[in-house]
């Protein structure tokens, strides 16, 4: 049995949907009673309320615990401390990377209780992950890596509030195994994606953490295709940065975003679509010596998401998933990827 904590919020409600669907035996959990009633009672599931510092007295009987309440800055570790307590797996569906640091920083604590760490089990960051893994399997002596993807479709609230939490930070990239801060929109350069060259900039999205790991290449960069304009805004707020930063700017858009922003509905999920590129280099003195190039196609960010945190959670549940931090491409390969509906690849072009 697993547990779904942040049930009710956007991305939550749509896995606690699927999972229903499936026959999953889940436990539908968060801190707020109504809506969490509201969704209990029309999918006929147990629900747990609770604060999510108070989760350990709240795991009995659980196996697995998804985490889909965001901010994951604030959720991660205190759900981890319960796992960890109550020897219950973790998994969430995070893209920061600060949470990737953190929770690898956990991988002994871990191991030692015999509990899975497995952050990112949404479209951040299984298709870029299991596309890092294929590459660094296409060309293992590789010592650079470059990853990014071309989505469309609106963001949920609360991807929308990690984004706003993450304003006035720049951006990152992994150097000689580091990751190092950079400005936003660092660089800029042209990707074929799949349907001809489009301008990219880079990004701070998890794989900047979770490459390493995955991989072992110690130089990545990940980066997302933009409208041409949108290069010159991102290098133009630069000096901005601070001012993003304060309290008072990030609670006055964080207001904004829960008032506003919502997720893409079913048509929308149905009928977009995400690239996804990678390029893994052997790079020595001379220069670049030899490189490998693969892409994916996958389906809407949120509809990969359901989909492949189900997955994660049943081989997790099944044995697959090792004790200790892991990330998807180590716990189950490339191929995970590729046993999700709608994704298509590997697409090796060099």
């Amino acid at each position: 049995m697993f547990l779904l904590y942040g049930a009710y919020g956007y991305t939550g409600e749509l896995v606690a949907r699927e999972a229903n669907a499936r026959g999953r035996d889940v436990v539908l959990a968060g801190r707020r009673a109504d809506p969490l009633d509201d969704l209990a009672a029309e999918l006929d599931c147990e629900r747990r309320v609770f604060p999510v510092d108070a989760a350990a007295d709240h795991l009995d009987g659980v196996d697995c615990v998804l985490n889909c309440a965001g901010p994951f800055a604030e959720t991660a570790d205190p759900m981890v401390d319960a796992c960890l307590a109550t020897g219950t797996d973790y998994l969430d569906v995070t893209g920061e990377m600060e949470v990737f640091e953190a929770l690898a920083a956990r991988d002994a604590a871990a191991e030692a209780a015999g509990v899975t760490l497995l952050p990112g089990v949404g479209f951040d960051v299984v298709p870029t992950d299991c596309l890092a893994a294929h590459l660094a399997e296409r060309l293992p002596e590789a010592t650079h890596l470059r990853l990014g993807f071309d989505a469309l479709g609106s963001v949920s609230p609360g991807t929308a509030a990690t984004a706003v939490d993450s304003l006035g930070e720049g951006g990152a990239v992994r150097r000689d195994g580091r990751i190092q801060r950079v400005p936003s929109a660092w660089k800029s350069r042209r990707i074929d994606f799949g349907d001809g060259e489009r301008t990219a900039v880079t990004i701070p999205w998890g794989d900047v953490a979770t490459a390493y790991y995955t991989t072992g290449i110690g130089n990545v960069e990940v980066y997302a295709g933009v409208p041409p304009g949108a290069v010159l805004a991102l290098r133009a707020s630069r000096p901005l940065e601070p001012l993003l930063s304060l309290p008072l700017v990030t609670d006055t858009l964080q207001s904004l975003v829960h008032r506003v922003a919502a997720g893409p509905g079913e048509r929308k999920r149905e009928r977009t679509t995400c690239r996804v590129w990678g390029e893994a280099r052997v790079v020595g003195e001379s220069g670049i010596e030899r490189r490998a190039v693969s892409r994916l196609r996958t389906p809407n960010t949120y509809a990969l998401t359901v989909d492949s945190a189900l997955a994660a959670v049943e081989r997790t549940l099944s044995g697959d998933a090792p004790a200790g931090f892991t990330t998807p491409g180590g716990a189950f390969g490339p191929e995970f990827v590729l046993g999700l509906d709608g994704v298509e690849g590997f697409d090796d072009a060099g």
